[in-house]
């Protein structure tokens, strides 16, 4: 089995369609069935799992959507390259407890996790909705991955 699709909630299909796509996220699919149905397909760059939203396409709130996990291989320049693309996104962090984020924005470290140990080292930011997205930055796959 792989994870190929994540509904994301979204009040303005719109508005997201151009946030996710202003990311640099390839356009697959935008199908709508009159005025009360409509689905947006994305893939963020060299993903195999994509994301879709819409309209009646799923029931959540908007924004409800949260710990949603883009891997890196370099956090600083992710970081930049969506500050370039005009995103809100936090500083680089790490947990203090040197485990996994928590929600929200307790435990947070400021810079990167000690030694840039893999798995690490995060900077996040939220869609329009509010939806919120991880970057983690990856330089050695853990045993089996």
């Amino acid at each position: 089995m792989k994870l190929e699709v994540v509904v994301i909630p979204v009040a303005d299909v719109d508005r997201a369609k151009g946030f996710y796509k202003a990311l640099g996220w390839r356009e697959d699919a935008d199908f709508a069935t009159g005025d009360d149905f409509r689905a947006v397909q994305l893939t963020p760059p060299g993903s195999p799992c994509s994301i879709i939203f819409g309209t009646r396409v799923t029931a959540a709130e908007p924004g409800s959507a949260q710990g949603l996990y883009l891997i890196v291989n370099d956090i600083e320049a992710a970081r930049a390259e969506l500050v370039d693309r005009g995103v809100d996104v936090s500083e680089v962090f790490h947990d203090a407890g040197g485990i996994f984020p928590h929600a929200g924005t307790e435990g947070r470290a400021s810079g990167p996790a000690p030694g840039r140990k893999s798995y690490g080292s995060y900077v996040s930011f939220s869609d329009p909705d509010g939806n919120g997205w991880l970057l983690q930055e990856v330089t050695t796959r853990l045993p089996g991955r």
